[in-house]
Order: C-alpha cells, then structure tokens, then sequence
C-alpha cells in the first residue's frame, strides 16, 4: 500500500522528489568536495599514488554493498528511510575527519571514513533515482529520459561544484576547517528536509525478499554488465592519475587541478541533462527513445578517445593541450553514454521493484568504479598516465561487446506501471 497517507497525490509525490533531489545535491557538493580534499590532503604528506588510491577502496566498496542492500531496504522501509539515513551518515563521515583526533591521520580510520561517505552518497543518490519513476509522466519514455537526464546532468554539474569547492577549501582554511563546514551544510539539509517533508515517498513493498535484488531481468543484467566497465574505464585514469600528474608533472596549483576538475565535471552534467537534444532531436520529438544500439554506438565511439589521448602523449605533444582538448571531447561521449544508460535501467524495471533494480545496477556501477579507483593507482604509479590510458580504452572496449546485446527498438522497454 502507499507509504505515509493511503491515495498520495502525484503533486505531494512531486513535492518530496524535489526535496529528495534538494538533498541529494547537498549531499553530492559534500562528497565531490570531500574526494579533492582527501586526495591533495594526504598527497601533501608524502603518500603515493597507489597509497592514494586505497583511501577511497572502503569508499568505492561499501557503495558497492550499499546498492545491493539499500535497494532492498528502501522497498521495505521506504526511499524517506533511506535518504534521511544517507545525510545522517555523512554527517558522521565527515565529522570524523573535522573534530580534532590523533587518529584521524591514521589510514584506517581516513579509510573507515569514506567507507561511511560511500554508504551516504550511494543511499541518497539510490532514493532520488527512483523516486524519478513516480512523478514522470507514464505514458511518455521520451520524457522519462529527459526527466532522468536532467536529474543526472545536475547531480554531475554540483560534483564539480564541489571539486572546486574543496579545492578552494583547502587552501583558504586548511583540511579540518573544510570538513566541518561541509558537515554543518549536510546537517541543516537534514534538518530542513525532514521539518518539510510530508509523509512518505513511493510504496512499501511489504513482500520483498532480499534474493529480489539480484534482477531477474536479462535486459537490466546486461546493462549492470556494460555500465561495470564504462564506469571502471573512466575511473581508472580520472580518480588517482589525473590529478597527480596535473599537480606533480605539470606542476599545477591545487586550487587550479580543483577549478579544472570542476569545470570539467560541471560540462559533462550539462552535457548529460541535454543528451535528449544531443542525441537524436528527432527521435524524441517522435517518442522515439535511445536503445542498446545507440548505447552500443557510443561505447565504441568512446573507446577511440583514451587510445588518441595515450598516443599523442607519447608523441610528446603538448601534454596541456592534449588532456584539456581529449578530456573535453571525451566528456562529452561519456556523458551521453552514462546517461542512455540512466534512463535504460528505468525503462526497464518495473514499477513496483524499481528501488531493487536501480540499486542492483548501482551495484554494478560501484564495482566498476572500485575496479577503476584500484587500477588509477596501480597502473600510474607502474606505467604512468598512458598505461591508465590504455587500460581505459580496453574496458570501453569491453563495454561495446556487452552492449550488443542490449535490446534494440523497443523490444526491451516496460511501461512505467505495469
């Protein structure tokens, strides 16, 4: 039956979505301003690239588990259940790193940290995903695309924010400053959120079983198997390598790497909340949707880009020039790619397990993004910037051939109440 009051009007339901989304933003500035914090942080102590790159295992790990089982939990409890646990959560996370600890320079307790970060952004980014099902139109996949879009466009767009933001923080008011700041923001988005939201968001599922979160869709199975290698082949060079080598071999500022990231991270939300004009103008204005061909086109497409960029660095181009322009245009592919996807998983679920398939798929995105944060690490401190390069090209690689299994047309689509 429906959570909270029995026959919830579709604006109540479009009222707490927007509070839902209000607070996954919060959430995400804190988080996207918290990762360039950590890695200059401790980077400015000595630690390795690799040693960089397990900070963020426990976080990259848990979000992981945190999909299989949050899923689960919000069909049971409720997607308000599991956003207010999400800011709660990272409002403990960052208070560890804020209040003043011997032990907060400890590995361990940095890695528990983000563990507990990885828990937060993955519960809330989880609840604002599928609440998107409840207020789109449901005769409409054109506009459930854009709707998602737009949701994941923003949500990369304030990630950025936030790298600049920590970048900023760092070097305005130091490490444990910046922390508190950022948890005094996610506290009073809780607090605020919890005063305006009225009753709940979505149904309970009262019969769901924990085995229901492993999908029984080959549709969406598939998608988890290509979104695993998209999102390890943008992490494999993005997460560790990338800010290194822009800090240690072209000597940029912090702030700068920061503003750079941002910049970057804010284009490809923007990019991802116009993929619907981007893609195909016509299709949409037909009802036309993207299918897996075209999410199969573009992890090719995309596939060429980490190879050129590797091969002009070796070339000994200008190292500047190369990453700006090649991260430019290879942000663009991503982004449309990423956001096809977004909008599969949710055109391929049903209504009633939504919350199960979105975090099964989250799941599989959290795998590839701890495969990628591990390789980041590994493979620049071995073979550099190119070799995650390569390394990049080859999971891309790995996500076409997935991909082509993806239905076409509209084999695979389910209307959004079923």
């Amino acid at each position: 039956m429906p959570e909270g009051v029995e026959g919830k009007s579709h604006k109540e339901n479009l009222r707490n979505y927007i509070l839902v989304t209000a607070a996954y933003w919060a959430d995400t500035v804190a988080d996207g301003a918290t990762r360039i914090l950590v890695l200059f942080f401790f980077y400015q102590l000595g630690y390795s690239p690799f040693d960089l790159a397990t900070l963020f295992v426990f976080y990259e790990f848990f979000g992981l588990l945190t999909n299989l089982v949050g899923g689960y939990v919000a069909a049971r409890l409720g997607l308000k259940s599991t956003l207010f646990s999400g800011l709660g959560i990272q409002v403990l996370a960052l208070a560890m790193l804020g209040f003043p600890s011997e032990a907060w320079l400890a590995v361990p307790w940095v890695m528990a940290s983000q563990a507990l970060s990885g828990i937060a952004k993955d519960l809330t980014k989880m609840s604002s995903k599928s609440a998107v099902k409840l207020v789109a139109p449901e005769d409409s996949e054109s506009s459930l695309f854009r709707w998602v879009s737009i949701l994941t466009g923003s949500k990369n767009a304030l990630k950025g924010i936030g790298f600049f933001v920590g970048g900023i923080l760092l070097t305005v008011i130091g490490f444990q400053a910046a922390m508190l700041a950022l948890m005094a923001m996610v506290l009073i988005t809780l607090l605020t959120t919890a005063i305006m939201m009225n009753g709940g968001l979505g149904t309970i599922e009262a019969t769901a079983r924990f085995r229901h979160m492993f999908s029984s869709s080959q549709e969406i199975n598939i998608l988890a198997g290509a979104r695993v290698f998209l999102f390890a082949s943008r992490d494999v060079w993005f997460v560790v390598a990338l800010p290194v080598f822009l800090r240690s071999q072209l000597g940029w500022s912090f702030w700068e790497v920061g503003t750079f990231l941002a910049i970057w991270v804010i284009g490809y939300g923007i990019v991802q909340a116009a993929s619907p004009s981007f893609l195909d103008r016509r299709s949409a204005a037909h009802e036309r949707p993207p299918d897996g061909g075209v999410a199969t086109r573009l992890a090719f497409l995309l596939a060429l880009l980490p190879a050129l960029i590797a091969t002009a660095l070796i070339a000994n181009f200008d190292p500047t020039l190369i990453l700006v322009s090649g991260l430019i245009i290879f942000g663009l592919v991503f982004a449309m790619n990423s956001a096809v996807h977004s909008y599969l998983v949710l055109s391929y679920s049903k209504a009633e397990r939504v919350s199960m398939d979105v975090g099964f798929y989250y799941m599989a995105n959290s795998g590839g993004r701890l495969a990628g944060t591990l390789l980041s690490g590994l493979v620049y401190q071995w073979q550099g910037l190119t070799g995650c390069l390569f390394v990049s090209c080859g999971f891309l690689l790995a996500t076409g051939l997935i991909s082509l299994c993806l239905p076409r047309g509209n084999a695979g689509m389910r209307a959004v109440v079923t």
